[in-house]
């Protein structure tokens, strides 16, 4: 009987999720409320209803709007960590490496709901600074230092000759990720998957690799 009466009091309330599963959920809410409904549209209340979890529940993820925002994009970077683990054993590994690592850039970073975000940052609205920053510092600035370690990582293993490591990985981004990211804002160009980054990557490493661009007789 006291087994029943538990089960039914269970049944009254949400089911537990596992983790992992309510903070996507969270992720899957702030994201879509950020693009269908706006900034101002993303507070905590509207995020638990939209994920079909208590506001209780989405504190354990984020303490606040900003703090969601910021899972959002570090969802968007942490994405690249599997593809940055792997080392070249010899310098012709390199440019291989460095091509997948891009591709998981440009898949993960290329997408809609990505472009979606940037058009958004691209408009005024109120508290729009905090929001640029949190892009700014979760996006962009991280996922210039992941790109910029693994250079540097592989400048240490003698592969690569690397002065700045930081300032090679802001512009590789900027050849690879910045200018389709804003033809894609501007409509002309549609989001991967349909659009394929493989061609826009092959030709960077070409210019890296000192194949599409070198001084006669240098």
């Amino acid at each position: 009987m006291q087994e029943e009466e538990s089960k039914a009091l269970r049944g009254r309330g949400r089911p537990a999720r596992p983790p992992e599963e309510g903070r996507e959920a969270a992720v899957q809410a702030a994201t879509w409320l950020l693009l269908n409904e706006g900034y101002a549209a993303t507070t905590m209340e509207a995020v638990a209803r939209h994920a079909g979890m208590a506001k209780k529940s989405l504190y354990q993820y984020a303490a606040n709007r900003e703090e969601l925002v910021a899972l959002v994009v570090r969802g968007w970077t942490d994405a690249f960590l599997p593809a940055m683990a792997h080392d070249a054993a010899a310098p012709g590994e390199v440019l291989p490496l460095l091509k997948e690592i891009l591709q998981t850039v440009a898949a993960r970073v290329l997408t809609a709901d990505a472009v979606g975000l940037f058009r958004l940052l691209c408009t005024e609205f109120p508290a729009r600074a905090d929001l640029l920053a949190v892009y700014q510092r979760n996006g962009i600035e991280r996922g210039t230092a992941l790109l910029a370690d693994w250079l540097q990582r592989q400048a240490a293993r003698g592969h690569l000759l690397l002065p700045d490591g930081q300032e090679v990985a802001g512009l590789m981004l900027a050849m690879v990720i910045a200018e389709p990211l804003r033809q894609m804002a501007l409509g002309l160009l549609a989001p991967v998957p349909a659009w394929d980054a493989a061609q826009r990557i092959d030709a960077a490493l070409r210019l890296l690799g000192g194949q599409a661009f070198k001084v006669a007789g240098a």
